[in-house]
């Protein structure tokens, strides 16, 4: 019996520029070859550029011509993020969508970011919370949507207001599920602040389900010599239209955040299968965790107080 995938139809983007962060490979570069299907200039930062440009070769082979660049980006890095930001202004072209995609997942033993942030809290977060703060006169100027994308994980969890740098003890699920959490929160609290101040931005989260990609393969570079033994049971159950998606649907909810007609900022977007694990892209009700709005006020100023990026008051 022939598999039957969830599909979802990306609007016109021609003339539409968007940034999609985590594009070489997986989910990511799903993501951006549908944006870029469907007419928009994608912009896909990078830590690994020969993984890049053979990202931007595999989608135009399938559409030669899609408009796709790259730039350099490593989001453990607070000064190459700000790099980044630096070179985006300097174009000065409006950004009109922006997907916070890229991810580590659960290194075995901690590990530190550039700027001494636990890795998942300075890559997952603190990055792409530093990378919004930078392109925000662009997303302003382009009235931007932007979707950040969580995890199943942020169904439970919660933020370690001791320890966030996880300095004294250290479990890697916990601190990726509070990466996550933190960064929806904040994404939440970013859509509240522009309504209020009118800053004419648009903020919601999504989350991808469960695919098999890169996030629980070897990364010997954050100390994983050995794919999570989770893994094979993923690819085989997507292979059977099981259950779990592919990278190609797990993409969809955040498609759907992105440039949906009736998305709306505040909301959040993921699979309508059993347990939000695959199926089609439709709008959820938050995660408990997701809805502390006291939570959400605080991880705002404690963000930028750790990256030292204001927003506007």
């Amino acid at each position: 019996m022939a598999r039957i995938r969830p599909e979802y139809g990306v609007p016109d983007l021609t003339g539409r520029r968007a940034v999609v962060t985590g594009a070489s490979d997986g989910v990511g570069r799903a993501i951006a070859t549908r944006l870029a299907a469907a007419g928009a200039e994608v912009v896909m930062p990078v830590r690994n550029r020969v993984k890049g440009t053979a990202a931007i070769a595999r989608i135009r082979q399938e559409y030669p011509e899609a408009v796709l660049s790259l730039r350099d980006l490593d989001l453990s890095s607070l000064a190459s993020v700000a790099a980044l930001g630096a070179v985006l202004r300097e174009e000065g072209r409006p950004i009109h969508i922006l997907i916070n995609n890229a991810g580590v997942m659960t290194p075995p033993r901690r590990e530190s970011t550039a700027d001494g942030f636990e890795l998942q809290l300075g890559s997952n977060h603190l990055g792409h919370v530093a990378l919004v703060g930078h392109l925000l006169p662009l997303l302003r100027a382009g009235r931007a949507r932007i979707v950040s994308q969580l995890s199943v994980s942020t169904i439970r969890g919660r933020i370690n207001w001791d320890d966030l740098n996880w300095e004294r003890s250290y479990r890697p699920m916990a601190a990726y599920g509070q990466s996550k959490i933190a960064f929806g929160l904040f994404a939440l609290e970013l859509d509240r602040r522009s309504q209020a101040a009118g800053w004419g931005v648009t903020s919601n989260v999504s989350h991808p389900g469960i695919s098999p990609t890169n996030l629980q393969r070897v990364r010997p570079e954050i100390g994983r010599m050995r794919e999570a033994p989770q893994q094979r049971g993923i690819r085989a159950l997507s292979r059977r239209g099981i259950l779990v998606g592919t990278p190609e649907t797990a993409a969809l909810p955040a498609l759907m955040a992105a440039t949906g007609p009736h998305a709306r900022g505040g909301r959040f977007y993921g699979p309508s299968g059993p347990g939000g694990l695959g199926g089609a892209p439709a709008e959820q009700q938050l995660y408990r965790p997701l809805r502390a709005v006291d939570d959400a006020a605080k991880i705002w100023q404690v963000s930028q107080d750790l990256t030292h990026v204001p927003f506007p008051v």
